[in-house]
C-alpha cells in the first residue's frame, strides 16, 4: 500500500501523532538539528497534517539556534548545541515562536565525526513540550549517520506521541 510516492508504513507514526494531537486539540512544532527536517518531513508527508502542524525550524548552526528558536549564546557556549538544556530551549522556543500547543526539538551527533567520550556519534537529545511543560531525555543511537538520522526521527515523533497521549497536563 503506498501513499504520497512512499509506503503508507512510513506514515503510520506520524499519522497517529497528527491525530492524537486532533484529539487533543492542539498543534504541533518542530525543532530540528541534527535530523535535518526529517521530523516536519514525516508529519508534512500525511495528507490532512496542515491543520496540526504549523510548522518547523530547522537550526542545524549555533547561530540559528540562538536567532530562530532564541537559544541563549551563553547555553550554548557552556553547554554544547548538543545537550539537554539545548534540547529543552529549541523545543520552547519552537512552540512559542509558532504559536503551537506542543512542540519536539531534537539535537546530536549523527556522525560520522564530532563525537567526543562525553557525547559520542549517535548521541541524541530530545525534548517535548506540552502545556507548558517541558521534558527531555538523551540517548545514543547505533548506526551509520543516515540511520542513527531516520531512528532519531522515529523517536522524536514516539516521544511526542507520548506526550500528546499522557493525560491532560502532562
Amino acid at each position: 500500500d503506498y501513499q504520497d510516492g512512499q509506503p503508507a508504513l512510513e506514515h503510520g507514526l506520524a499519522a497517529v501523532v497528527l491525530e492524537a494531537a486532533r484529539k487533543r486539540g492542539t498543534t504541533i512544532a518542530v525543532a530540528e538539528s541534527c535530523t535535518g527536517g526529517l521530523v516536519g518531513g514525516r508529519l508534512t508527508a500525511v495528507a490532512g497534517s496542515s491543520d496540526i502542524f504549523l510548522g518547523g525550524v530547522i537550526a542545524y548552526h549555533n547561530e540559528a539556534k540562538r536567532s530562530l528558536l532564541d537559544v541563549p549564546a551563553d547555553v550554548l557556549e557552556r553547554e554544547g548545541a548538543v545537550s539537554e538544556a539545548a534540547a529543552r530551549l529549541m523545543a520552547e522556543g519552537a512552540a512559542r515562536r509558532l504559536g503551537a500547543g506542543a512542540a519536539v526539538a531534537v539535537t546530536g551527533i549523527a556522525g560520522p565525526g564530532g563525537g567526543s567520550a562525553d557525547k559520542p556519534v549517535g548521541t541524541i537529545f530530545f525534548a517535548t513540550t506540552l502545556g507548558g511543560v517541558t521534558q527531555s531525555s538523551r540517548t545514543i543511537l547505533p548506526g551509520e549517520r543516515h540511520e542513527i538520522r531516520t531512528r532519531a526521527t522515529q523517536l522524536a515523533l514516539y516521544l511526542l506521541l507520548t506526550r500528546l497521549e499522557a493525560s491532560p497536563g502532562a
